[in-house]
C-alpha cells in the first residue's frame, strides 16, 4: 500500500519561511514526477508547482515563482518545498501529489497519489 506523507506545515509570520516534506512509501516514485497542490478555505484546489523525476526540471505558479523552491531525494523518495517570503496569501492546506507523467500533474489531472495536506498558515 502506498502512503503518501507530508509535514513542515505550521503557523509563520508574513515574511518567514518554512519547508514541507512529502515522503512517498510502499513503492519508490524516483521514475515519477511530484508535485504541491494547495486549497484554502473556501477556494478551489490551485497548482503550485512540480518537480520531474530527475530534479532537472520545475514549474511554478505565478504566484509563488521567485519565493518557492522545489527539490528532490530519490534515494529517500522524498519532495521538498522551500517557501520563502510567505505572504498571508499561501494559507492554505498543501497537498502532495505524485504521478508518473508529467502533465497529468495540474489541476484537473488524473493523479496517482495524493497526500493527506499539511496546514500553513501565514498570519501578517
Amino acid at each position: 500500500q502506498v502512503h503518501v506523507v507530508e509535514s513542515g506545515g505550521g503557523l509563520v509570520q508574513a515574511g518567514d519561511s518554512l519547508r514541507l516534506s512529502c515522503t512517498v512509501s510502499g513503492r519508490t516514485v524516483r521514475t515519477y514526477a511530484m508535485g504541491w497542490f494547495r486549497q484554502a478555505p473556501g477556494k478551489e484546489r490551485e497548482f503550485v508547482g512540480k518537480i520531474n523525476w530527475s530534479g532537472g526540471t520545475t514549474s511554478y505558479a505565478d504566484s509563488v515563482k521567485d519565493r518557492f523552491t522545489l527539490s528532490r531525494d530519490n534515494a529517500k523518495n522524498t519532495m521538498y518545498l522551500q517557501m520563502n517570503r510567505l505572504k498571508p496569501e499561501d494559507t492554505a492546506v498543501y497537498y502532495c501529489a505524485a504521478d508518473p507523467t508529467w502533465v497529468d500533474l495540474r489541476v484537473g489531472g488524473t493523479i496517482d497519489y495524493w497526500g493527506q495536506g499539511t496546514q500553513v498558515t501565514v498570519s501578517s
